[in-house]
């Protein structure tokens, strides 16, 4: 075998050996014979004609998370915010992606940041802040719109962080404070409300039955016992603010005290108790006395 056959031999198989790719399941190999375009291959073990006379360029199908930089914008209502986002998009189609934009990838970011600050322009803070979710729609919509001639999917886009000038910090917490102000007093007034609407129901059941009042005044007592002091407390009815001024009122602190027992705990001298009640009373008539004298002398 003469050399020339030897070398011929090596350069083939050399050739169809380098000939061989193998790519990922995520990946495709955009094939160009002699500069021009044919197809997408992959993924697995693919042929390319040796010598140069088919090139490959790998691309990648899985997403990819683009961070867009913070962009200082100003809304609507002319309030000056930084907003950041981050977007997700993928290669649909390889053959596009490499022909027809030079690096989508940069492409992608620079539209992604002027898409951002424009809806931003176009937003009053309100609604940033509120309807976060129309606005990412919004922004994915009109990059996925102008990245599809390019092959590329925008799968979502999400604002990270929206940060707000001190002075609007300090005046949004006021409002925020003001507006819990204003509903805790809203709710304390309706709590009132129902309150005096169940007193109201409480002072009919105890005027429809006068035992409960007498109930309610032990239970009282029941409670200012309990808290563990030598101070014993006891109810005197209203009728005795009267005692002294007439007559009628005399004849009701009799009554009064010749029912106070009843009041008492099992035990508890209810004597002494009315004879404290007359005594009040007797003072009362006295003093009342005294200074009807001094004025008939004046």
């Amino acid at each position: 075998m003469d050399i020339p056959m030897i070398v011929g031999i090596v350069v083939a198989a050399t050739g169809l050996l380098t000939s061989f790719r193998v790519l990922w399941e995520y990946e495709r190999g955009v094939v160009f014979r002699l500069g021009k375009l044919t197809r997408a291959k992959g993924p697995g073990l693919i042929f390319l004609v040796p010598y140069g006379l088919e090139r490959m360029k790998r691309m990648d199908l899985r997403i990819v998370a683009l961070d867009i930089a913070p962009q200082d914008t100003i809304t609507k209502d002319n309030v000056s915010v930084t907003v950041n986002a981050v977007v997700y998009f993928r290669v649909t189609n390889p053959a596009k992606a490499v022909v027809e934009i030079e690096d989508y990838y940069f492409a992608t970011s620079q539209l992604a940041q002027t898409t951002l600050r424009s809806v931003i322009g176009q937003s009053e803070l309100d609604e940033l802040l509120a309807e976060r979710e129309r606005i990412n729609e919004i922004v994915r919509d009109i990059i996925d719109e102008g990245t599809d001639p390019w092959g590329i999917e925008v799968t979502g886009v999400e604002i990270k962080d929206i940060d707000l000038p001190k002075e609007m910090k300090r005046a949004m917490a006021k409002q925020a404070e003001a507006e819990r102000e204003r509903r805790g007093k809203v709710i304390a007034a309706a709590g009132e409300f129902q309150a005096s609407r169940k007193l109201a129901d409480a002072a009919a059941v105890i005027q429809e039955y006068p035992m409960a009042l007498q109930l309610r005044y032990l239970q009282t007592a029941v409670e200012i016992a309990a808290e563990n002091n030598s101070t014993t407390v006891f109810p005197i009815p209203m009728e005795l603010m009267s005692a002294g001024t007439t007559s009628k009122g005399l004849a009701a602190a009799g009554a009064v005290a010749e029912g106070m027992p009843a009041l008492l705990p099992e035990g508890t001298s209810g004597q002494l108790l009315a004879d404290a009640v007359r005594r009040i009373a007797d003072s009362a008539t006295e003093a009342k006395e005294t200074a009807g004298a001094e004025e008939d002398r004046a």
